[in-house]
C-alpha cells in the first residue's frame, strides 16, 4: 500500500506533467479572462503630451492676473502658444498649450471679461495639476509581465498602450466524470438510498472561474466497462476529473478503469485531511486527477489541485491563491498525522471554523469563504492566536 504524498510534493509531481498550452492571438475584446502568453510592451507613450488634470485655467508665468488667449477642450487643442501674462481656458484631459507653466483651479480663479485673477491658493507645487507626458508608461516600457491574467483593469492598460490583440494560451479542455450508482441527476426522483449528483456541477462552476471549456458526463455507474466508456467519451482532452471511486472499497473501480483504458497512475493518495483518496493518472498527453466522493474532500482538493492544474495549463505566472495571515476568533483543537484544511469564515480581520467538519457537509461549505490551513500534528491554539488561510474561489468578506 503505497504512503501518502506530502501536499507539496504531489502538487509538484502534478504540475510538472503540465505544459503551457501553445499561443493563440485574439482580438483584445476576446482576451479578457485569458493569461498573457508574453509580456507587453508599450507601443505608444501614456499621456502623450503634457495634459491637464483638471477644469480651469493654463497659465503662463506666477503672476497674475492673465489674459485668456483661448480655450483647450479634451479632443481639442489650443491652436497657439501661451506667453508670460496669457492664460487658457482648460478643460480635464486636455492638451496643456505651449509655454503653459501650471493650471489654475478654476474654484480658485475669478474671471472678469478676458482676465482671471488667482482668488484662492496656488498650487503646491505650482505644476500640481499637470499631467507629464509619460507619466504612466513610455514607449517600449514593459506594462504586463507574461503569465498575469487579463482583467478589466489590464484589457484597459493595453489598449491605451496600443494594442489592439494579444497573444494568450489557449483553454485548457476539461471534462469532469460523476461516479457511483447512488447517484441521481439534480431534480430527479432520490430515494434514501441514492443521492443529489451535486459535485459535477459544483467542480464545474469551480474550474469556469478559470478559461476552459468544460464538459460534463455521468453520473456513471460503478462498472468498469462504464468507466471506459466514459473515459473514452472525453475525446481530445487536456484534463479529465472524476469525482469519487477513487478510494479502497469493493465498488471503487476507478484504478482499474484506468488500467483498462490505458492509463498509468503516476501517484495515489496525499496526506491531507479531507481529501486523501486523491490518485493522478496520464494516458498520452491527457491528465487524469482523481478526486474524493465527498464533497468537501472534492471542494477541498479542487481548490489544490484542480485549479492550479488548470492555470498550469493557461499559462499563469502563479498558480496557487494568494495567503493571508488572520486571528482566529475561536480556540482550535490540535491536528492529527495530516494537513488540515478547515472551513471557515474570515471577516478581515478574524477567522473560525463554521459549522460541522465533516468531508460529507455541504452546508458549511456554503457557509464559509476560507480555509484554515493546518500543518500536521500541530499544537492547539487559543482565540486570538494567528493561522495561515487563505479565500475560497468565489469567497467574498460578508
Amino acid at each position: 500500500m503505497p504512503q501518502p504524498l506530502e501536499l507539496a510534493e504531489a502538487q509538484a509531481r502534478l504540475f510538472a506533467l503540465a505544459a503551457p498550452l501553445s499561443t493563440e492571438t485574439l482580438a483584445i475584446d476576446e482576451a479578457c479572462g485569458r493569461y498573457l502568453a508574453a509580456p507587453l510592451r508599450a507601443r505608444r507613450r501614456q499621456p502623450a503630451a503634457d495634459l491637464s488634470a483638471m477644469d480651469g485655467y493654463a497659465v503662463a508665468g506666477h503672476e497674475g492676473p492673465w489674459r485668456v488667449i483661448g480655450e483647450s477642450a479634451a479632443g481639442h487643442p489650443f491652436a497657439g502658444a501661451t506667453g508670460a501674462g496669457e492664460a487658457v481656458r482648460i478643460s480635464t484631459g486636455a492638451l496643456l498649450p505651449e509655454g503653459a507653466s501650471a493650471v489654475l483651479l478654476q474654484e480658485d480663479c475669478a474671471r472678469e471679461g478676458g482676465l482671471v485673477r488667482l482668488t484662492g491658493t496656488p498650487p503646491q507645487p505650482f505644476e500640481r495639476h499637470i499631467r507629464r507626458a509619460g507619466r504612466d508608461f513610455d514607449v517600449d516600457d514593459a506594462v504586463l509581465a507574461q503569465g498575469v491574467r487579463i482583467g478589466p483593469a489590464q484589457l484597459a492598460l493595453a489598449i491605451a498602450a496600443g494594442h489592439a490583440t494579444l497573444a494568450v494560451r489557449p483553454r485548457p479542455r476539461l471534462a469532469i466524470i460523476d461516479c457511483g450508482d447512488e447517484l441521481a441527476r439534480p431534480g430527479e426522483p432520490c430515494p434514501p438510498h441514492r443521492l443529489p449528483a451535486s459535485n459535477g456541477p459544483m467542480l464545474a462552476a469551480l474550474a469556469r472561474t478559470e478559461p476552459c471549456i468544460v464538459t460534463r458526463i455521468g453520473p456513471v455507474a460503478d462498472d468498469r466497462a462504464a468507466l471506459v466508456a466514459a473515459f473514452e467519451a472525453t475525446g481530445a482532452t487536456d484534463i479529465i476529473v472524476t469525482s469519487g471511486g477513487a478510494s479502497v472499497g469493493d465498488h471503487d473501480l476507478l484504478r482499474p478503469a484506468l488500467a483498462d483504458w490505458g492509463a498509468a497512475i503516476d501517484w495515489w493518495k496525499v496526506a491531507i485531511k479531507p481529501g486523501k483518496p486523491l490518485l493522478v493518472a496520464r494516458r498520452g498527453a491527457t491528465i487524469v486527477l482523481g478526486l474524493p466522493g465527498n464533497p468537501a474532500s472534492s471542494f477541498v482538493t479542487a481548490h489544490l489541485f484542480l485549479l492550479p492544474l488548470l492555470r498550469a495549463f493557461a499559462g499563469a505566472a502563479r498558480l496557487h491563491p494568494g495567503r493571508l495571515t488572520a486571528r482566529l476568533a475561536a480556540p482550535l483543537a490540535a491536528t492529527g498525522g495530516r494537513r488540515e484544511f478547515l472551513r471557515a469564515h474570515w471577516d478581515g480581520a478574524r477567522i473560525a471554523p463554521v459549522g460541522n467538519q465533516d468531508s460529507g457537509t455541504l452546508s458549511s461549505l456554503a457557509l464559509a469563504n476560507s480555509f484554515i490551513d493546518r500543518p500536521a500534528r500541530a499544537a492547539a491554539l487559543a482565540a486570538g492566536e494567528e493561522v495561515e488561510a487563505f479565500l475560497t474561489e468565489g469567497g467574498t468578506i460578508a
